[in-house]
Formats: structure tokens, C-alpha cells, sequence
């Protein structure tokens, strides 16, 4: 789209979405390391440690399976959006780069999914 406007290659307009907003998320949960728990959410869960983070990332998924199985897509979506973000927070406490799933994943796309398995046994 190249317009600023969301759209098939994100509101970054020549990035991919994945790499666009993805990206500048974590961006931000990078520099909320350093930021005040009273002042930001993300370094209130840095803060209270990776279990907290954890029993997060896990609550955003049933909520996810909850959204899904009443089958409102726009609930699903937003709480989709509530479980990658979770994610996201996790990978950053962990200090494992969001480059480093996507290169996974990469790697997966050609792999039929039972091959796929079958490499990891």
C-alpha cells in the first residue's frame, strides 16, 4: 500500500506487517526494561518476574480457546492480539529476539508438518 494506511504489507507501508508493528513492539518492550513499574504496565510484568509473565502468556490462551470456541472472529482477534502480546513480553524478559521465532518459522514453511515433527524426534 506505501500510504501509511493498514493494509496487506501493514501500516509501515513496505514492511510486512510481521516485520512492521512486530517489530516496533518489540522495540518497545526492549526500551520498558528500563521504565518505571508504576508508570508502565510491561515493566509492572518485568518486574514481577517471569512466572507472572508466564501465568500471563497462559491466560491469554484460554482466553483465546474461550474466544474460539464461541465463535465471534472479532473477539478471537482480540484476543489473539492479547496472547502475542504476552508472547512478545515473554521473549523480551527472556532476551530472546522475536527475529529468532520468525527465522523458525522460516525454516518450518517448507517442511511438511509431519516431517517437520519427525526431526524433532
Amino acid at each position: 500500500m506505501g500510504n501509511g494506511q493498514a493494509g496487506p504489507q501493514g501500516p509501515q507501508g513496505d514492511l510486512p506487517l510481521s516485520e512492521g508493528i512486530l517489530s516496533e513492539l518489540e522495540e518497545v518492550l526492549r526500551a520498558r526494561k528500563g521504565a518505571s513499574p508504576e508508570t508502565s504496565y510491561v515493566a509492572r510484568l518485568y518486574a514481577k518476574g517471569l512466572d507472572a509473565i508466564l501465568k500471563k502468556v497462559g491466560e491469554e490462551a484460554a482466553e483465546v480457546i474461550i474466544a474460539a470456541k464461541g465463535g465471534n472472529p472479532s473477539q478471537v482477534i482480540y484476543e489473539t492480539a492479547d496472547l502475542w502480546f504476552h508472547t512478545l513480553v515473554m521473549l523480551a524478559h527472556l532476551g530472546i529476539p522475536l527475529e529468532e521465532v520468525l527465522e523458525e518459522l522460516t525454516r518450518r514453511f517448507g517442511l511438511s508438518g509431519l516431517e517437520e515433527k519427525a526431526r524433532r524426534e
